[in-house]
C-alpha cells in the first residue's frame, strides 16, 4: 500500500513548508515539510536555504521513507485513510516510536476502533493536539469517497489532493554547496529511483 494524494496533500498541510532552516518546537533545526538532519536526506544548518523543487523533492522521498516502516509494522490490512493517518503518525514521531505505538499495537489485533482512537494518545506537546485529531479522524474513514478531510481539526479549508511529486529540474545550480561540501558526482544510471533523483537535484545532476 502506497501513501494516497490526499494522505501526501493532509501532511503537507500538518507540516507546512518552510523554505529556510527554523527550530521546531523542541529546538530541532527544520526545513521543508518538516524535514530534519533524523530523517537521512540533507543535513539542516542554520542558515540553510533551498527551493520549491528541491523542497518537493525532499517531501517525496521522506514520504517514501516513512511509509516502508508502517507497511513492516501494520500486519493486517487496513482502509487507505487508516494508513495514510499512520504514515503522517510515523512522520512526526518517527518509525521506531510508530512501530511500538499502541496504534500499531491494536490494529495488529484487529482492534482498529481502538487503534483510531489511539492517536490521541501522542499528545505532547499541546500544539500537536490539533494535528493528532485531524490525523485520528482521517483513520476513522472507511474511506475518501465523499469525505471531508481537514488536515487538522478546527480547519475551515478542506485538504486537496496533490497531483503528484513536482518532477526533478534536470539540472540547476546547487546552492547548498558551500554549505555542504557537495562535489559533483558521475552522471547517474538510466531510469534513477526517487532517492537517487532527489541526490541529482541537490548535487545538480543531470537526470537520464
Amino acid at each position: 500500500m502506497d501513501v494516497s494524494p490526499i494522505g501526501r496533500a493532509a501532511l503537507e498541510g500538518r507540516e507546512g513548508n518552510v523554505l529556510t532552516a527554523y527550530k521546531d518546537s523542541v529546538g530541532t533545526w527544520t526545513i521543508g515539510t518538516g524535514i530534519t538532519t533524523a530523517s537521512g536526506l540533507i543535513k539542516v544548518v542554520p542558515g540553510l536555504k533551498i527551493t520549491p523543487a528541491q523542497s518537493d523533492a525532499l517531501f517525496a522521498a521522506a514520504v517514501e521513507k516513512y511509509a516502508a516502516p508502517v507497511r513492516a509494522a501494520l500486519s493486517r490490512p487496513v482502509p487507505q485513510p487508516f494508513f495514510d493517518a499512520c504514515v503522517s503518525l510515523a512522520y512526526n514521531i518517527g518509525p521506531v516510536g510508530f512501530a511500538h505505538s499502541s496504534v500499531v499495537r491494536l490494529a495488529n489485533a484487529g482492534n482498529l476502533p481502538a487503534a483510531i482512537e489511539a492517536f490521541l494518545m501522542w499528545n505532547k506537546p499541546a500544539a500537536i493536539i490539533s494535528r493528532r485529531q485531524g490525523e485520528r479522524d482521517q483513520a476513522a474513514l472507511a474511506s475518501y469517497d465523499g469525505a471531508k478531510v481537514y488536515a487538522r481539526r478546527g480547519d475551515r479549508t478542506l485538504v486537496k489532493a496533490l497531483a503528484g511529486p513536482a518532477p526533478v529540474p534536470a539540472k540547476q545550480p546547487d546552492p547548498l554547496a558551500p554549505m555542504t561540501g557537495a562535489k559533483p558526482a558521475a552522471v547517474t544510471p538510466a531510469k534513477p529511483g526517487l532517492l537517487t533523483r532527489l541526490k541529482d537535484l541537490f548535487l545538480g545532476r543531470k537526470a537520464a
